[in-house]
């Protein structure tokens, strides 16, 4: 980052809204349909996600973390009987659109004071873009948004810069003078490849360790943005 921070980028999952809290029970919920009796394939499912439905937790560098809904869906889609396949990933979407996420922080308090502070906000998130927009509406922030970017709305998903680079165009901000918020790598590479700084979260299932290599900053979780903002002179 160089200059005045005029603009912020977040990830959605695991960084505003809590990821092993608000994912868990959507991943139970996906692998119990497609799998319906049939445990061994419901253990394979879940090994592919990266899901112990015991611990009813995600490993860490889960593709259900990072990865898109159509790659999670290409992933899934070969332990599935040939007449389920078909469809897979419009069922995939349907689940996420009905998710009530867990908000990671009073997100409304949050996304009001960044506002306040003159900041642009937009979001990058591997998910599709309807359901993204209906969890920022469930979540009353949805208009402090200029802009919301799912993996499907024309720029590609994370850790390419694409949605970044778009948040950018749209709003006629330097790259430079803005940050992108998020919980994993895939976040974290975006931000470099658009030349944002990078500002991880510890609100998803990577630790510190993990993520400090490749952060300008660590925050336990967005509620303590706007004083690192301040901070920052």
């Amino acid at each position: 980052m160089t200059g005045r921070l005029q603009g912020v980028v977040f990830d959605k999952d695991g960084t505003l809204f809590d990821f092993q809290a608000t994912w868990g029970g959507w991943t139970e919920a996906v692998i119990n349909a497609e799998a319906g009796v049939d445990l061994a394939l419901a253990a394979r499912m879940a090994a592919v996600l990266g899901y112990d439905p015991v611990a009813r937790r995600f490993a860490k560098g889960a593709m259900a973390i990072s990865d898109t809904t159509a790659e999670i869906a290409a992933a899934l889609a070969p332990l599935l009987a040939v007449a389920r396949r078909g469809g897979l990933q419009d069922r995939l979407n349907a689940r996420s659109l009905a998710l009530r996420p867990v908000a990671a922080a009073d997100l409304p308090v949050l996304t009001a004071h960044l506002r306040g502070m003159g900041l642009r906000l937009g979001l990058a998130t591997n998910d599709a873009e309807a359901p993204a927009r209906a969890h920022l509406t469930r979540a009353g922030i949805a208009a402090d948004f200029d802009t919301v970017f799912g993996y499907d709305s024309g720029f590609g998903g994370k850790p390419a810069p694409g949605q970044l680079d778009a948040f950018c165009r749209a709003t006629n901000l330097r790259p430079g003078a803005c940050i992108m918020v998020g919980d994993s790598l895939h976040d974290l590479a975006a931000a470099r490849a658009a030349g944002m700084g990078a500002i991880a979260v510890l609100t998803g299932p990577a630790t510190a360790d993990d993520l400090s290599p490749y952060a300008d900053a660590i925050l336990n979780s967005v509620a303590d943005l706007p004083d690192w903002i301040s901070a920052q002179g």
